[in-house]
């Protein structure tokens, strides 16, 4: 079975002002689209793979045959972090739940950890991904990774994504990578981040 972009959970326009209607359409509709199509045409030669959850063949992506592995990183990479990133996205959702009790004995406070993800999303050169994640023993960690690598590749689970490209945000912000990393705050669906913690963490 071909992978295919998710339905939004919402309308385009539902995270203005602070997210603006058109990126969000061109962002799902184009660019993610991109990702979908060339994923599946680097699959088309191998019907064993087809019907893999895209999360699988990155977790596993070491045991691809290496004539796709570079189209799997890349747009495998291009979906899973953009199917993820539409589902943590919700305008007004208190910050609570068993993720943010995590995230304070981590870092200390929710303001640390707004800073240091803050961080990791401004010194990402170029394109790429700030994340916060739960890694292969269990610890939530900031990192950022370049163009669109996934977490999934180190055996990590992300749980909370930002999309650091320009076509993210230039429509509305321009060159002010700051101006969005500073908007996105308002619109982190913690309800859908603190149910990805409990299912990384079992």
């Amino acid at each position: 079975m071909a992978h295919e972009v998710p339905k939004l959970p919402y309308d385009y326009d539902a995270l203005e002002p602070h997210i603006d209607k058109e990126t969000m359409q061109l962002h799902h509709d184009k660019h993610h689209q991109v990702y979908v199509d060339n994923l599946n045409n680097a699959l088309k030669n191998h019907a064993e793979l087809q019907a893999k959850p895209v999360e699988e063949l990155l977790r596993y992506f070491k045991d691809l045959p290496a004539e796709i592995k570079t189209a799997v990183r890349n747009h495998g990479g291009g979906h899973a972090n953009h199917s993820l990133f539409w589902e943590i996205l919700k305008k007004d959702v208190p910050a609570e739940g068993d993720v943010v009790e995590a995230i304070k004995k981590k870092f200390g406070s929710m303001e640390k950890f707004k800073e240091d993800f803050t961080k990791a999303a401004m010194t990402q050169f170029g394109s790429g991904w700030a994340w916060l994640i739960v890694d292969d023993i269990g610890e939530l960690q900031v990192i950022n990774l370049p163009n669109q690598d996934s977490p999934l590749r180190q055996n990590w689970t992300p749980i909370l994504g930002l999309d650091v490209w320009e076509h993210s945000y230039y429509k509305k912000y321009g060159p002010a990578r700051a101006s969005y990393v500073e908007a996105f705050w308002n619109v982190v669906n913690w309800e859908a981040v603190d149910e990805k913690f409990k299912a990384a963490k079992g």
